[in-house]
């Protein structure tokens, strides 16, 4: 009999995304045959276990990957990373539910990780489709004209660059009817599949090992080190353990608030000289919200409805009618564009009460430590989890890890 996996398994996505299309870099993945040992484990390959891994192989700590499916495998493939650090709860709404000073340090933090994350990428001459890109956050029924206009005030006394621009001049600028609208800049997308080999190709360049398929049943976290047994057997014993599982979270892992939501996501054919001035990254201060970005290649990249369903046969289920709402709205918001879908998919995603992650060391378990990137800006959160977990596991800390530790009062 199989031994019972120590995460929550989900079915995490369906359908056929635009990165699963594209050819895949090549990676060295090899199954656990024997039990070993090092410093850091990191349980997960998707984006926020390369990012965590590439950092902590950079700091010379021996490090393994291990990932039950294989790397770039679970939500990382329908993610449409738009790689933002402005978070899903406006600064705004945010101060009044924690407060001004840990609202604004979440929100400069998120501020840094996107650029640190698009500086680093760069610097590791890593080929994933990058390009920084401005944003236009349209009024909807959360944040209306005057909302926007608060947000901006908040965001301007907080640091930010921002521009606050009424119907006539966001239809002139980009073509869009009837909106009041915050611009921002400095934002970042990517393609996340090729991201997320990229950066694990780093870390093995640098004596990381990659192993694959291999479940882990049971973690024995003590004092002195972590033990962590595979369901086929060999074990690994290291000093550290880091749970990059994504949204199949270690169990007994406090939950925080944290839920698994649906979303969904189309793709258009490539329609360079269609796409509107500067290609900004379009969504709304709406719940549920539409989302749009677009490639380097000038596909358009539309996603949102999201739901509170967990339950992937039901999620699935909705795809078809998914699809096409999503393409009428897209049509309807930008006219001038293709809106016929050639790819769609869904996905399984977490989020939060406040819409930050949880990082940091698990409650009862020493030398454990999670990156759960709840919330709408994953991996902005992925990068923000890989500079706080080397900063607490090297020993030198971070500055900012009381806002998203499991010990926060939020």
């Amino acid at each position: 009999m199989a031994a019972a996996s120590a995460t929550h398994h989900r079915d995490l996505r369906t359908g056929r995304s635009i990165w699963s299309a594209r050819r895949r870099p090549a990676i060295s993945s090899k199954p656990l045959t024997r039990d070993i040992v090092c410093d850091a484990v990191v349980v997960g390959a998707g984006v926020s276990g390369a990012l965590i891994a590439e950092a902590l192989s950079e700091a010379g700590l021996r490090t393994v990957i291990v990932d039950r499916r294989g790397p770039a495998e679970g939500s990382t493939a329908a993610s449409t990373a738009m790689l933002q650090y402005e978070l899903d709860t406006p600064l705004s709404l945010m101060a009044a539910r924690i407060g001004r000073e840990k609202a604004e340090r979440i929100w400069r933090r998120s501020r840094q990780a996107v650029d640190a994350l698009r500086e680093r990428t760069e610097r590791l001459g890593l080929a994933v489709d990058g390009a920084t890109r401005g944003s236009i956050y349209l009024d909807g029924n959360v944040l209306d004209a005057d909302g926007l206009a608060r947000e901006a005030d908040a965001r301007r006394r907080a640091g930010f660059e921002v521009e606050l621009l009424k119907p006539a001049a966001v239809l002139e600028r980009y073509g869009i009817k009837g909106r009041h609208a915050l611009i921002g800049f400095g934002n970042y997308s990517a393609d996340p599949r090729r991201m997320t080999l990229g950066y694990l190709n780093a870390a093995i360049a640098r004596g990381a090992r990659l192993y694959s398929p291999v479940d882990i049943c049971d973690i024995d976290a003590r004092e002195d080190g972590v033990t962590l047994h595979s369901a086929r057997g060999p074990e690994i014993r290291a000093r550290h353990v880091v749970m990059a599982t994504g949204y199949e979270m270690m169990k007994g892992i406090p939950r925080k608030g944290n839920r698994i939501i649906s979303s969904w996501s189309i793709a258009t054919r490539p329609q360079p000289r269609a796409i509107w001035p500067t290609a900004a990254m379009i969504w709304e201060a709406a719940d549920p919200y539409l989302y749009i970005r677009t490639t380097p290649r000038g596909e358009v990249i539309c996603g949102g409805e999201d739901e509170e369903i967990a339950d992937a046969g039901e999620r699935d289920a909705k795809l078809p009618g998914k699809i096409r709402t999503l393409s009428r709205k897209l049509a309807a918001l930008l006219p001038g564009i293709d809106a016929t879908p050639v790819h769609g998919w869904a996905g399984s995603f977490g989020d939060s009460p406040v819409g930050t992650p949880t990082i940091g060391r698990i409650p009862r378990m020493p030398n454990c430590y999670a990156a759960m990137g709840y919330g709408g800006n994953g991996i902005t959160f992925s990068m923000m989890a890989a500079q706080m977990l080397r900063g607490l596991i090297c020993g030198y800390g971070d500055p900012d890890a009381d806002l998203v530790s499991f010990h926060r009062k939020f």
